[in-house]
C-alpha cells in the first residue's frame, strides 16, 4: 500500500483530479451495473405476467403493474392502461410518450463517462508537461550525476506516471461507456417489442368491444 501511495505522490499534482475521475468512474459503473442487472432480471417476468393478466382482466393488470412501479417497463405500460376507453391511437401515443420520458434514466451517467474519456488523457498530458518542465528546470551544465540529477529523475517519473494513469482511467471509462451504451440500445429495442405486444392485445380488445356494440 505504501509503495502504491508513493507512486501516486510521484505522479504530481495532476494525480488528484485523475484519482477523482477514477473514483467517479468506478462508483457510477457499480451503480449502473446494479441498475441493469436488477432491471433485466425482473422485467421479463413482469412483462410476461402483465400481458397474461391484461388479456384476462385489464383492471387487474394495472394493480399488478403498480406493484412493480420501480421498473421502467411497468411505468410505460401504466401510462397507457390508465387512460379509460383509449382508442388504439391514444393507446400508442401514451406508450410512446412514456417511453421517451424513460430514456434519460436509461442513459443516466453516459455523458459523465464520455467526459472522463476525453478529460483523463488531457490531465495525463498535463502531468507529462509539468514533469518535463520540472526535469528541464533542474538541468545544469556540468552537474551530470550531481545532486540535481535526482530532481531530473523525479520530473521524468512524474511525467510517465501521470501519462499512464490518465490512459488507464480513460480506458476504464471508455469500456464502461461502451458496455452501458450497448445495454441501452438493447433495452430500447426490448421496450419497443413489449409495447408492440401490448398494442396488439389492446387492438384486439378494442375491436371485440366495437363488434359487441354493433
Amino acid at each position: 500500500m505504501s509503495k502504491l501511495l508513493d507512486t501516486l505522490v510521484a505522479g504530481g499534482i495532476t494525480m488528484i483530479p485523475l484519482m477523482i475521475c477514477s473514483f467517479v468512474v468506478v462508483a457510477l459503473a457499480i451503480e449502473r451495473t446494479i441498475f441493469w442487472s436488477r432491471s433485466k432480471k425482473q422485467q421479463k417476468r413482469v412483462v410476461r405476467k402483465a400481458l397474461q393478466i391484461y388479456q384476462e382482466d385489464p383492471s387487474q393488470a394495472e394493480d399488478f403493474l403498480q406493484m412493480h412501479i420501480d421498473l421502467p417497463i411497468a411505468r410505460i405500460y401504466l401510462e397507457a392502461l390508465s387512460i379509460p376507453d383509449a382508442t388504439p391511437t391514444e393507446f400508442t401515443l401514451a406508450l410512446d410518450s412514456r417511453l421517451q420520458a424513460e430514456m434519460p434514466s436509461l442513459k443516466r451517467f453516459n455523458n459523465i463517462f464520455e467526459i472522463v474519456v476525453g478529460l483523463a488523457p488531457l490531465l495525463g498530458l498535463l502531468g507529462t508537461v509539468t514533469g518535463l518542465i520540472a526535469s528541464f528546470g533542474s538541468l545544469t551544465l556540468g552537474d551530470v550525476g550531481g545532486s540535481k540529477a535526482l530532481n531530473v529523475t523525479g520530473g521524468i517519473s512524474e511525467a510517465l506516471i501521470s501519462t499512464a494513469t490518465g490512459l488507464i482511467v480513460a480506458v476504464l471509462a471508455l469500456v464502461a461507456a461502451s458496455i452501458f451504451r450497448s445495454l441501452y440500445a438493447q433495452q430500447v429495442a426490448y421496450f419497443d417489442q413489449c409495447c408492440t405486444q401490448l398494442e396488439l392485445q389492446h387492438l384486439r380488445a378494442h375491436r371485440q368491444k366495437v363488434s359487441a356494440h354493433v
